[in-house]
């Protein structure tokens, strides 16, 4: 299922009044009902958790719009190809509809959890990657007319995104959330499970190699 078709289904569900397979309607007890509540302070995420467990296709909309496209950005990042970053992204968010019913509020912010669900999807597909020896980095080319700033640019980020994949796994994944989600240290330390020092740490030696990488294309940016 695509990301327009989750989209559809979404709308589908509001318009046609379904419900999703995993909705649950009197799973909530009143006490779970206050720690939901209780937990809305700490996580924006709980109350929109909340209704998706319930099956209310508003929040399924506002979900999949909320959460979809910086899972594509994280997994783009992190496997450099499109098809294999919108599967990665989609089956997160099948498990966020599978997890919601069993969500405890208060024992994780959902965000974390998501994001370490994202993560450990695209570990999977870079060992089955190695486990075939696939060692080569996919490229992305823009095939159209480009002016030559969109095509310098274009060129740019394809570089970039080559250096990136060169890199250690946690060095990827410490740049990936503290630069392309824009995540603070200590929200990505936690995700990563590691201490703030050891992300600091995988952060300085990710960005000395990319600059070591990139020290080239240095005087072609003060050119332009």
């Amino acid at each position: 299922m695509r990301r327009r078709g989750l989209l559809a289904y979404a709308s589908m569900c509001g318009k046609g009044g379904r419900t999703p397979p995993w909705s649950i309607r009197s799973g909530w007890s009143p006490h779970l009902r206050q720690e939901v509540a209780l937990a809305r302070i700490d996580d924006p995420d709980e109350d929109l958790l909340c209704r998706v467990a319930q099956g209310d296709p508003a929040a399924i909309q506002s979900m999949v719009s909320r959460k979809l496209p910086r899972l594509l950005t994280l997994a783009t990042r992190m496997l450099s190809d499109a098809v294999e970053a919108e599967d990665v992204a989609q089956e997160a968010m099948l498990r966020v509809w599978k997890q919601a019913p069993r969500w405890k509020p208060g024992e994780a912010r959902f965000d974390t959890w998501l994001h370490r669900v994202a993560m450990n999807l695209c570990y999977d597909r870079l060992r089955r990657r190695r486990e075939t020896l696939m060692d080569t980095v996919p490229e992305t080319v823009d095939e159209g007319p480009a002016p030559d700033r969109g095509l310098l640019a274009a060129e740019t980020g394809a570089r970039v995104q080559a250096c990136l994949m060169r890199l250690p796994d946690r060095q990827r994944e410490a740049i990936v959330l503290c630069h392309y989600q824009e995540l603070g240290n200590i929200e990505a330390a936690r995700i990563m499970d590691v201490s703030v020092e050891a992300l600091e740490s995988l952060l300085s030696r990710a960005r000395r190699s990319l600059r070591a990488s990139l020290a080239d294309m240095a005087p072609m940016r003060r050119g332009g």
